[in-house]
């Protein structure tokens, strides 16, 4: 990271080594974070992992208890005290509830940023008007946004964060308090509109599928840290930690022995996988099956009995325990099956990971 510092300008943004505490509690440690100009990253993870606090620290909303930050080369946050003021950072925001006026026109409140860096009227008119038309709201500029739809007023509070060119968007959770539907929808708009406008952004989520659509890398956060930090498909291929492939859900962990001879042998059914002899160090280890490796299979040789079959639209999932023990094994099916029925299964042993303990 030393040598990266050393290069802060061709980054859009650059933590090294930023931790904050509350009293006795740390709620980040030590985090180094990278963003390519043009590079979307989503922090994703639980509540209480510490995303909020470091978008908020990126912001001038918070300051950091130690390391640095800069923005577009710029030094906004230096552990010794130095925290730059949200206004003298050049970023634009995106808040979760949108912090829209509502006795503002359209068009005023997208200009308000460049009517606080003092533009002329004309100037500030003619930039807003491109903003809202670079998000497809132009014909809406003379509108109050009581008679928007949450859809519109969004892309409003986006419009008002490009507005300046930015060189850094911070994204707050912006979709939470909209319906699934429309917050999928939004996501694949707001993901497509940032990589045609070139834009670099930081955003903050709890939900997956919406990180997943709209960054190109993301960071998932547990306890503070950043426990890994890829591109989704690498994320759910090449889970690096136990704890990443449990909160991504990819599927199902099982505690087991593996040994050179024998293979993986689970340690509370009969399920045996003797295609990974050899695969890992002997000894207890902790195997996870992905969705995608389990497949239902007339000639498949290990069952499993139904605890629930769930109906997602185009296909199912059918939940299912060996030996009577609920393991979490999940796989897609393209027909249902009755609860508490027996199916034979077939497991694609290419797609294991061992995590040995």
């Amino acid at each position: 990271m030393k040598d990266v510092m050393s290069q802060v300008d061709k980054f859009a943004l650059c933590a090294a080594q930023v931790a904050k505490s509350f009293g006795d509690t740390q709620v980040l440690r030590n985090i180094d974070l990278l963003l390519a100009p043009g590079e979307v990253v989503a922090l994703l993870g639980p509540s209480g992992c510490g995303k909020t606090t470091l978008l908020r620290i990126a912001a001038g909303l918070l300051s950091a208890s130690s390391g640095q930050m800069h923005i577009a080369g710029q030094r906004v946050v230096d552990g010794s005290g130095f925290n730059a003021p949200p206004e003298a950072r050049g970023i634009g925001m995106v808040f979760q509830d949108y912090a829209i006026w509502p006795h503002l026109s359209v068009l005023d409140n997208v200009a308000f940023p460049l009517r606080m860096r003092k533009l002329g009227r004309s100037e500030r008119e003619r930039r807003a008007r491109r903003a809202l038309d670079r998000v497809g709201l132009g014909h809406l500029a003379e509108r109050f946004p009581g008679t928007l739809s949450g859809g519109q007023q969004q892309r409003v509070a986006l419009a008002r964060a490009i507005v300046a060119e930015p060189p850094l968007v911070l994204f707050d959770e912006p979709l939470s308090n909209l319906d699934r539907e429309l917050r999928e929808g939004l996501a694949l708009e707001i993901g497509t509109l940032l990589r045609e406008l070139g834009l670099s952004a930081v955003y903050v989520t709890h939900d997956q599928a919406e990180a997943f659509t709209i960054a190109d890398r993301v960071a998932v956060m547990l306890e503070g840290e950043i426990a890994q930090i890829d591109t989704p498909e690498a994320l759910f291929s090449a889970s690096e930690q136990v704890e990443v492939a449990q909160f991504l859900n990819i599927g199902a962990l099982i505690e087991g022995t593996l040994s050179a001879s024998d293979g993986f042998t689970c340690a509370q059914s009969r399920l045996k996988l003797p295609s990974l002899a050899g695969k890992g160090k002997e000894g207890h280890a902790r195997i996870l099956i992905p969705r995608m490796a389990i497949r239902p299979d007339p000639q498949g040789a290990l069952k499993a009995q139904v605890l629930r079959c769930q109906f997602q639209g185009d296909r199912y999932l059918l939940h299912l325990g060996l030996d009577g023990e609920s393991t979490g094994l999940v796989c897609p099916a393209d027909q249902p099956a009755p609860v508490n029925s027996q199916i034979p299964l077939a497991i694609d042993a290419d797609r294991l990971r061992i995590f040995p303990n």
